[in-house]
């Protein structure tokens, strides 16, 4: 059990408008999926011409915010109240991160990407020598996989953590637009942005659920050479991980996501370590150390290079795909990584969602990456071919020229399909979140729904166009997305700097009743030393004339009694001695033989 208690709620509007949605979308792929290529193949081409540069643009400029954030005041602020604690550790924590989705990227592009980018390279960088092009590949790779997307990730994160935990605002898109928007964020407005929310977020998973199912399809095809390799295969994977996600999805965060997520997280870093002993370790020593040095020193130039010049066809292909892709997961991750943070500070938080796994994909590409690599230029030709042709088969070929590569293989197979589960997991949850007035505890036929939407909708994007078709999609639904994270932008700094001064007047205040207080005491010292000698006299005279006169009044009334006493015994024994003569005298004159 965790630490907090969440309340669950029914489906809102916004499910019964965008669950319909995306069934149409399902439905029409179905129906007629060159239709759906044909309309997505224009509409990537008109956003990549005239929204390229915003996407670009966006994504540094969420780099640079959230880098803002910690630094500065702002970073000592808690994503829920002041005494609150953070739920999970730091390695389950970070397990959640990478099994929410994101790891599918690495495992699925961990070998590719750098040589893709080999093979078809930058055009600041055709005709260059292999190793200028090879050490490109790599640094590009990372470029794409480190703070880029993990920027994009903590912006919508910290929001809804923030307005969440510490405003207690429900778990909404909507919710971090309050400060602008006020009551309208309950109206048509407010369920607008949540319904686009719901969208992105809807393709962005189905493009990892078809990645999934790609590579999966591939390594099971590779390994027994039985199996196809085909639309057919990939539809009946994804069937088989949706059943099997429902299991998870019925046991909640804390048991079948955290589990499982612990799990991918030991089983990625096996195959991490096997990679960097097995492989040639001291060039991917050497390659990490160069791969962070020019990806640091080219990091800006690279984020702003939309190569005008040359028809920014590459960027589109690449950057500008993972840029659109993780923005679409934005809603996803967000609020399922506010759900897992709360009660940490803005600065731990960006350590942990920003830094660490940038650094970990920097390792990560270049030690899977760099080993394709060194042997694409040692003359492995057949990796490459499959690179180009067959690019979810790459990681096992790859796997395969290793010592024990079988045994890695099925591991990684494994590790894959966890990462499946664990997506449709954490994506149903967030989607039933979205469609349930934000409820962190949403119930599991609404979670169930929309696991099967999802998985429709990988199976039509893979039927009507396959990896590119993935790519187009999140191109095209990620694009509102975008405007709502520039805007949301705006409306945390006036959250936070409200927050801020609110809190700075607190501290002003106490403070201020602490120094009165001191100086009262230091007064009153100083006062108590240079009076009493004044008033030591005084006050001596005054006390005695008091004590005296307490003391007189007491004594009078003592010595009185005792007078009174003494002067009645007196008086008592005088009357005695004059009653008892007369009595002798008669006594002594009724004898008159007395003197004869």
């Amino acid at each position: 059990m965790g630490k907090f208690q969440y309340e669950t709620k029914k489906p809102s509007i916004v499910f019964y408008i965008s669950a319909p949605l995306v069934a149409l979308f399902v439905l029409w792929g179905a129906i007629s999926p060159r239709s759906l290529e044909a309309f997505s193949a224009t509409a990537l081409a008109s956003t990549l011409n005239n929204f390229g540069w915003f996407y670009m643009l966006s994504t540094a400029f969420f780099i640079a915010f959230v880098l803002f954030l910690a630094i500065s005041p702002f970073g000592r602020m808690r994503l829920g109240k002041p005494h609150e604690r953070p739920e999970y550790k730091f390695y389950t924590w970070l397990g959640m991160l990478f099994s929410a989705g994101i790891g599918v990227g690495f495992v699925f592009w961990g070998v590719a990407e750098p040589a893709l980018y080999f093979l078809d390279p930058h055009p600041d960088y055709l005709g260059q020598p292999d190793e200028v092009k090879a050490a490109a590949g790599l640094r590009y790779a990372v470029f794409h996989w480190a703070l880029h997307p993990w920027a994009i990730f903590s912006l919508v994160a910290l929001t809804l953590a923030y307005v969440q935990f510490r405003k207690d605002q429900p778990a909404l898109i909507s919710s971090a637009f309050q400060p602008l928007l006020g009551d309208k964020i309950k109206g048509p407005f407010g369920k607008g942005i949540d319904i686009l929310a719901v969208l992105a977020t809807s393709t962005g998973v189905a493009t990892t659920f078809g990645l999934s199912a790609l590579q999966i399809t591939g390594g099971l095809s590779h390994l027994t050479g039985t199996i196809p390799n085909n639309a057919t295969t990939q539809l009946v994977v994804i069937a088989v991980v949706t059943v099997l996600f429902i299991f998870s999805a019925a046991t909640g965060v804390n048991k079948g996501i955290r589990i499982l997520s612990t799990i991918n997280l030991t089983i990625a870093s096996i195959l991490l370590i096997f990679m960097i002993i097995m492989g040639p370790t001291l060039f991917i020593a050497e390659s990490i150390v160069t791969t962070i040095g020019g990806y640091i020193a080219n990091v800006t130039q690279m984020s702003l290079d939309l190569n005008p010049f040359g028809g920014g066809e590459w960027l589109g292909i690449y950057t500008i795909f993972f840029w659109a892709w993780h923005i679409s997961w934005a809603p996803f991750m967000g609020i399922f990584i506010a759900r897992i943070s709360r009660g940490r500070t803005i600065r731990e938080f960006v350590a942990g969602v920003l830094i660490v796994p940038s650094l970990l994909a920097a390792i990560w590409f270049t030690a899977f990456g760099g080993t394709a690599l060194r042997m694409i230029m040692d003359g492995n030709e057949r990796i490459g071919n499959l690179v180009m042709e067959n690019v979810e088969v790459a990681l096992f070929v790859t796997l395969g020229e290793l010592p024990l590569g079988i045994i890695m293989s099925i591991l990684a197979v494994g590790l894959i399909i966890i990462f499946f589960i664990t997506s449709a997991d954490s994506a149903s949850y967030v989607l039933a979140a979205l469609t349930s007035d934000g409820s962190l505890d949403p119930q599991l036929k609404v979670k169930v729904i929309w696991g099967f939407l999802i998985a429709g909708t990988a199976s039509v994007l893979l039927l009507s166009g396959g990896l590119t078709g993935l790519q187009t999609a999140s191109i095209i639904a990620a694009l509102p997305f975008a405007i709502i994270m520039v805007v949301m932008i705006f409306s945390l700094l006036m959250m936070m700097s409200r927050d801020v001064q609110v809190e700075q007047k607190r501290k002003k205040h106490q403070r201020t009743k602490e120094i009165k207080k001191e100086v009262q005491i230091d007064v009153y010292d100083k006062m108590k030393e240079n009076v009493y000698d004044e008033m030591k006299e005084e006050v001596y005279e005054q006390v005695k004339e008091e004590v005296y006169d307490d003391l007189k009044e007491e004594v009078y009334e003592e010595f009185k009694e005792k007078i009174y006493d003494d002067l009645r015994d007196d008086l008592e024994e005088q009357l005695d001695g004059e009653l008892d003569t007369p009595t002798n005298k008669t006594k002594d004159n009724s004898n008159p033989n007395k003197n004869d």
